[in-house]
């Protein structure tokens, strides 16, 4: 059970470190000191829904029902797209620094539904979590719930780092150079994700 619950949270881990759509918005929220909490959870709670599903069996679903792939796929490009026009915006706009908790917070029904749909609109999301946590769970028989558990602990510790790490380069982003440099670095992942998926 320790050898499945391990091998689930370092393979979850390794899936979610790399900074994406999602953990960007993540970082974002946390420098802004916004809705964090909220935020935090709901990434970590839609993995949690998207590993049960890959571990109970919906990996082989997706995998035999092709015809979802082109709808995530160009659902997910879009969304990123437009993300990415939105990011550089701010980045050429940009004047201020972060000087206050909660300056320019937004509202936090517009976060948590941002938030959503950069988690749920991302086919790679479904790959990564569905079908290769699913079909790895599968190497573990009778211990798949501790591999699953694993994955979702990762998940958990992953995002509230994350968002709650981010207050630590709270001062560097006093500075709006700092701001605009973070939203054309967002810019550029938003568009090289979809030009992935476009290429793929």
């Amino acid at each position: 059970m320790t050898i499945a619950f391990t091998a689930g949270f370092i393979l979850c881990l390794s899936l979610i470190l790399a900074i994406g759509a999602q953990n960007a918005f993540v970082l974002r929220q946390g420098l802004r000191k916004s809705h964090v909490f909220a935020v935090s959870l709901t990434c970590a709670l839609s993995d949690a829904i998207l590993i049960a599903a890959g571990v109970l069996g919906f990996g082989w679903i997706v995998e035999t029902a092709p015809a979802t792939v082109p709808i995530l796929t160009w659902g997910g490009i879009l969304f990123l797209s437009g993300y990415g026009v939105v990011s550089f915006y701010r980045a050429f706009t940009q004047t201020e620094g972060l000087y206050a908790e909660g300056a320019n917070a937004g509202s936090l029904f517009s976060a948590v539904m941002t938030c959503l749909a950069l988690t749920w609109l991302n086919p790679h999301v479904y790959l990564d979590t569905v079908v290769l946590l699913g079909s790895v769970s599968m190497r573990y028989e009778g211990a798949q719930f501790a591999f699953g558990l694993g994955a979702v602990v990762a998940s958990f510790v992953f995002f509230f780092s994350l968002g709650y790490g981010a207050r630590l380069l709270a001062p560097f982003f006093s500075r709006p150079f700092a701001w605009r440099v973070l939203d054309m670095l967002v810019g550029i992942v938003m568009w090289t994700l979809a030009l992935k998926l476009i290429l793929t």
